[in-house]
This record gives structure tokens, C-alpha cells and sequence, in this order.
């Protein structure tokens, strides 16, 4: 009797554990980050304007202004988690973050292993190049032949190999490939152009922008597939940031424009 009982109270604790366990891994994303209070957000932190820290330590920036907008009207306290870019897209996947709010560009190849929110970011490619380079590279095919300097794992990247014929030098973030073209060792770099001003206003080095290349680009806030929940939460969490202007405000505090809208518009 003892022994039969026994075996019975084992598989209903097993059966009950096992509930619990699937229960636990199938709750969405939203019920996880309410639970904890926070949102855990990815970024580099060293991406200004976007990311980077002030001489108090403190994380600034756009990116840095949208995230807390967005974790307040989730009613959580962001929680930054700084991160180099290459491993960025497998740091959300391996769940050491929620969400990654770091200018990440919206393309066919990322959404299909991971969700988007609405984009409040739109810019385009543009290059760079040397003050006294008087060559005018209008697209990318004038640097067929030519070494351009790219961040590793970016679309830039991704957009210059598509390009036969280009010598695409990759660097783990603009202050290198920056330095190597003002050097000469590069023949032109590729970025977004909405931090190029600013590139051009602090690097104090000899170089201009070129010219825009490509379409314009949105950047949006990516998480992990199947939260259904989160998803519609932030959606309307941004819709509502946009509509009472809180993305307007943040956009022109750090770019003097709104960059929240198409270019188009």
C-alpha cells in the first residue's frame, strides 16, 4: 500500500513540476518583464549619438531617451545592458536582454527570426570621405575597386558586399575605420547619415560626407518571436509616444529634425 501510494504522489509531483515548467516557458515575454519590473534593453553604449556614457558614467543619448520613453509606458524601469554590436542580434536570442534599442535596421533577413516593433527611426546610408579627396563617389558602384570601411555585422556591411567588386574592409565601430580613412588607408567609409554630423563635429579629423546611397532605412525595436502579448503592448506603447509627441521632442533634442518620421515626409 505504502509503496503503491509512493509511485502515485511521485508522478502527480512530476506531472505538476512538468506543468509548471511548460506553463512557465510558454508565458509571453509581457507577463516575464512585468513580473521582474524591468526592461532589459541591449545596446552598445559607445554608439553616439545614439548610445554612449557621459563623464558621470551615465548612459545618453537618443536611443537611450527612446528606450526609457518606451519602458515607462510599459510602467518598467529600463535596465541597460551594454553589449558590443557583432554579438548584439545573439545576445537578444540568448535572452540576455528583452529588446534591443540600438538603431537596428528593419530587413526581410532579421524579421524572419525576429519580431519588430513600429519604427521610430528613418535614415539612410551615406558615405564619408577625406577633405582633400576630390573624387565624388555618387553610388555605390563608383567604388567598384576601391576599399571601403564598414562596421562588422552592420547593414552597411551587408549593403556594401552586395556590391561585386568592392574591397569591404569591416572594423568593430566607426572610431576605427575613421581613423584608418583619414590615414588613407581607406578609400571612402559607409555609415548612417544622421550620426555622420556628428561624427564629422567630434572626431576632429580631415574628413566631409559624401554623398546618400541607397534607400532610406527604418530602425526599429526587435525581441524574440511568439510574444504576442509584448508585441501588441509595445506597439501601443510607440503609437502612443508618437502621437503625443514624445518621440518629435526626442528626435530634435539630439538631431535638430524629426527623425521619427519617413524621410519622405
Amino acid at each position: 500500500m505504502k509503496l503503491a501510494l509512493l509511485k502515485k504522489l511521485l508522478a502527480a509531483t512530476l506531472i505538476g513540476a512538468a506543468f509548471v515548467s511548460a506553463s512557465a516557458h510558454a508565458d509571453d515575454l509581457l507577463d516575464q518583464v512585468k513580473a521582474r519590473g524591468t526592461l532589459r534593453i541591449g545596446l552598445e553604449g559607445t554608439f553616439p549619438p545614439f548610445d554612449s556614457k557621459a563623464p558621470d558614467g551615465q548612459l545618453v543619448g537618443y536611443d537611450v531617451d527612446i528606450a526609457k520613453a518606451v519602458a515607462a509606458k510599459l510602467g518598467l524601469k529600463p535596465e541597460f545592458v551594454t553589449t558590443e554590436w557583432s554579438g548584439i542580434i545573439a545576445g537578444l536570442q540568448a535572452g540576455k536582454f528583452d529588446v534591443i534599442v540600438n538603431q537596428v535596421g528593419v530587413t526581410d533577413q532579421r524579421k524572419a527570426v525576429l519580431d519588430f516593433s513600429p519604427a521610430y527611426t528613418y535614415s539612410a546610408a551615406q558615405l564619408i570621405q577625406r577633405k582633400d579627396d576630390t573624387r565624388e563617389f555618387k553610388s555605390l558602384d563608383d567604388l567598384k575597386g576601391k576599399k571601403l570601411g564598414v562596421g562588422l555585422g552592420t547593414n552597411y556591411m551587408d549593403m556594401a558586399k552586395a556590391v561585386p567588386g568592392i574591397d569591404v574592409v569591416t572594423y568593430p565601430g566607426a572610431p576605427e575605420y575613421l581613423r584608418d580613412l583619414a590615414a588613407g588607408r581607406l578609400d571612402a567609409a559607409l555609415n548612417d547619415r544622421l550620426m555622420l554630423a556628428y561624427l564629422m563635429k567630434n572626431s576632429q579629423l580631415p574628413l566631409r560626407t559624401g554623398a546618400i546611397v541607397g534607400n532610406g532605412n527604418p530602425s526599429a525595436i526587435p525581441f524574440k518571436k511568439g510574444n504576442p502579448k509584448f508585441a501588441k503592448a509595445i506597439d501601443d506603447a510607440m503609437t502612443q509616444l508618437e502621437a503625443d509627441g514624445t518621440f518629435t521632442k526626442i528626435s530634435e533634442k539630439w538631431f535638430g529634425i524629426d527623425v521619427s518620421k519617413p524621410i519622405s515626409q
